[in-house]
């Protein structure tokens, strides 16, 4: 088929889709006072196979990274700011990989947020340190979303 033409990003969270809105952001039974913010599209999909996330996401399409000449600009940080704004939020959880690039952009995002009321968080770290999301467990990704801590 042609599968280049049918797929795309979500216009509200910027999830790869068929469908737009993506089946998230359709899906009325899910948590709209909850966005987790994670780096690629496959994040979500690795959270989601845990089945201990009910919310919505925002996937930023990378992460801070001034090695690599990666700043905010760079990333749907500004969409994501704008949709807090829109949506009221309760809590933002940041599940961004727990490496220097995740935690920078954790960091970044929490400054940017916190004075906006809304709560931030941050994965617990159940995961190891330099790996990737998509490598870990559904238990320990899992558990990493029940343990979660305001950044």
């Amino acid at each position: 088929m042609h599968l280049k033409e049918r797929v795309r990003l979500c216009s509200r969270c910027f999830s790869i889709t068929e469908d737009d809105p993506c089946a998230v952001c359709a899906d009325v039974r899910r948590n709209g006072s909850l966005i987790c913010v994670v780096a690629e599209a496959k994040d979500v999909f690795a959270i989601e196979r845990t089945s201990a996330y009910d919310g919505r996401y925002h996937v930023l399409g990378g992460l801070i990274s001034p090695m690599d000449g990666i700043g905010p600009s760079q990333l749907r940080v500004r969409e994501l700011v704008d949709r807090v704004a829109a949506e009221a939020p309760d809590e933002i959880v940041v599940a961004t990989n727990p490496n220097a690039e995740g935690e920078a952009t954790a960091l970044y995002l929490s400054r940017l947020l916190v004075p906006s009321g809304v709560r931030v968080t941050r994965l617990a770290y159940g995961l190891p340190i330099g790996g990737d999301l998509d490598y870990a467990d559904e238990t320990t990704l899992a558990r990493a979303i029940e343990g979660r801590r305001a950044l």
